[in-house]
Order: structure tokens, then C-alpha cells, then sequence
């Protein structure tokens, strides 16, 4: 299920706009994106509204090739659009030929919650932003700050009894 596109609601990428003051110019082909920043919120929100035309042609011509418009179509039709995080941008400017945008986009899909953690790589033509490519962020490794109990070893709660006979049986 997509955000409705009533074009008086709030914008999907979170600006905190409404979508004619943010992505929906962009969308339409009315004006340019003026960032790689703004670009990429404008990608999320084609993805949130199903736009998409804007997806292909935002992507720059030469990653074009094995772009698969309707792959995106029923990701972006079979996915509910719940937010997008934008944590790092690194250039992307106006007066910049490139740029990188670190996002989050958070979406349900087949009844679970899913997150696209990526660093996109944005690059600037003859005054147009493109989306080149990108580049999957692998999640963070989780380390202990205790060490692991094993099966053989007292129960840490304080027992007495093995941890596999305690806490570790399964049981309540």
C-alpha cells in the first residue's frame, strides 16, 4: 500500500514540506533537484507515490543498462513506505560535480518491517543530479559486553545450578 497522492499532504521523504514544496516539482519534471540530497528524497518519495518514471529518469544514463523499471514497480506497489533517515551527506551541492548520501528508508513488506541502509553516489551534469549507484551499508556487529555463558558453566543468576539446568533450559 503507497502514501496517497494527494499532492496537499506531507511530503513522504521527511522534510516536513508538503509534497508540492518538495519532491513533487521534482517528480513532475518541473525543476531540478538542486542536491544529491534532494534528489534522493525525491527517489524515496517516487518509491512511496509508485512514480516510477522518475526512478529511470533520475538514474544516470550510463547505470541505465540493467535498471529493471518493473522490479521497482512492484517493490516499490508491494512495500509500505514508512519513512527515510538521511544520516550523512558528503558534497552534493550546488557548485559540486559529485556526491554521496547516506539514507535509511524504513518500509513493511510481507507483513515485516524492513529497512535499505545505503550510501548513494550522486553525480552533477551540465546542472541535473543523478543517482549513479550505491552501495549497501552491511549491519553493525553486535559485541558482547559480557562474556558468553556456556551450556557447562555456572548459571550467571546466581543458582548454583548449571546454566543448561537453569536459565538456559528453555523453561520458565
Amino acid at each position: 500500500m503507497n502514501e496517497s497522492s494527494s499532492s496537499l499532504s506531507q511530503c513522504p521523504c521527511g522534510s516536513g514540506l508538503e509534497y508540492d514544496a518538495c519532491c513533487g516539482p521534482i517528480i513532475r519534471a518541473e525543476k531540478t533537484a538542486e542536491s544529491a540530497e534532494a534528489l534522493m528524497r525525491s527517489r524515496y518519495t517516487a518509491y512511496a507515490k509508485g512514480e516510477i518514471d522518475h526512478l529511470t529518469e533520475t538514474l544516470h544514463p550510463s547505470s541505465r543498462h540493467d535498471h529493471d523499471a518493473a522490479a521497482a514497480g512492484r517493490w516499490a506497489a508491494e512495500s509500505q513506505w514508512l519513512g527515510l533517515e538521511v544520516r550523512k551527506v558528503i558534497e552534493g551541492g550546488a557548485g559540486d560535480a559529485a556526491g554521496e548520501v547516506e539514507f535509511v528508508a524504513h518500509y513493511r513488506e510481507k507483513g515485516g518491517l524492513r529497512k535499505h541502509h545505503e550510501v548513494g553516489l550522486f553525480t552533477q551534469e551540465e546542472g541535473r543530479w543523478y543517482y549513479m549507484s550505491g552501495k549497501q551499508v552491511k549491519p553493525e556487529t553486535v559485541q558482547r559486553e559480557a562474556p558468553k555463558v556456556g551450556r557447562n558453566d555456572p548459571c550467571p543468576c546466581g543458582s548454583g545450578k548449571k546454566f543448561k539446568k537453569c536459565c538456559g533450559s528453555g523453561r520458565p
